[in-house]
């Protein structure tokens, strides 16, 4: 096993695209799959709008499974893969009057909810009387 190829980067063709990944092909002749969450840093819903057949792919090698088959990521080895990660953890909200609008949304929200329940349970005990 080459155990010095996890964590390093490199370049293949994608030979296979399924539902839940794209095979790659790497330039020294062994195949990988790169998972559908691994493709970009986006929900991916359509994995045919992000990759294509025969296409180049930059790669980072994460680790070998069980079945010595190579993990890959093309998320991962992009060049503003850690700013984007920690932009997207730590980012809140500019939009202060949102936020108060959707407090406030889930406020009432809440409060009909026990409302319709009380009801509820006030109806069903008035209706089910025992005997």
């Amino acid at each position: 096993m080459d155990d010095e190829k996890i964590g390093s980067i490199s370049t293949g063709v994608i030979t296979h695209i399924t539902t839940f990944g794209a095979f790659v092909k790497l330039e020294d002749g062994e195949e990988g799959l790169v998972h559908i969450s691994e493709i970009a840093n986006e929900f991916v819903s359509d994995i045919n709008k992000f990759v294509t057949l025969g296409a180049t792919v930059k790669v980072k090698v994460m680790a070998r499974n069980q079945k010595n088959r190579l993990e890959l990521s093309m998320k991962r080895a992009a060049d503003d893969y850690e700013a984007d990660v920690t932009t997207t953890l730590h980012k809140k909200s500019k939009n202060t009057v949102f936020e108060d609008k959707l407090t406030a949304f889930l406020k009432r929200s809440e409060e009909k909810q026990i409302d319709i329940r009380r009801n509820l349970k006030h109806k069903q005990g008035i209706t089910k009387k025992r005997r």
